[in-house]
């Protein structure tokens, strides 16, 4: 049941809806989510903690980064919430809004201070392009 539990405390907040929507396809790190997100880096660690003990992340350390992506075995069942809430990125202003800023964050990566994860590139990454679709749920 404490699995059941972290799991909804961890789905339960608006910030960590928008970062478990930021990292279905792309893996992120902390910097990432925090310049998207237009948060501190300490909140933003604190929400993806949450997110991390309810068992929700694949992560890949780079140095002293960690790269957070949605884990596979939860992709599925978030996109039949966001089916069943009928919400998609392209109905919901902040999250449209955050996509278009993953983007452009992403397009800069190889300038920034964050270094290129290397293991989680390789689980079939899908742009932030693709968030855009309205037919895709969050």
């Amino acid at each position: 049941m404490k699995d059941l539990v972290a799991f909804a405390h961890a789905l339960s907040d608006e910030t960590r809806w928008r970062i478990l929507q930021l990292i279905c396809n792309e893996p992120l790190c902390v910097c990432e989510l925090a310049d998207v997100l237009k948060m501190p880096q300490s909140s933003v660690s604190s929400h993806v903690q949450v997110i991390r003990k309810a068992g929700l992340l694949d992560t890949e350390k780079c140095g002293k980064w960690v790269y957070y992506r949605l884990a596979l075995n939860h992709r599925h069942l978030l996109s039949l919430l966001g089916e069943f809430f009928e919400v998609t990125t392209a109905s919901d202003a902040t999250l449209k809004a955050d996509a278009k800023r993953a983007e452009k964050r992403l397009a800069e990566r190889d300038e920034s201070c964050c270094p290129l994860p290397t293991a989680l590139t390789k689980l079939k990454p899908v742009t932030t392009r693709n968030l855009l679709k309205q037919s895709d749920p969050i």
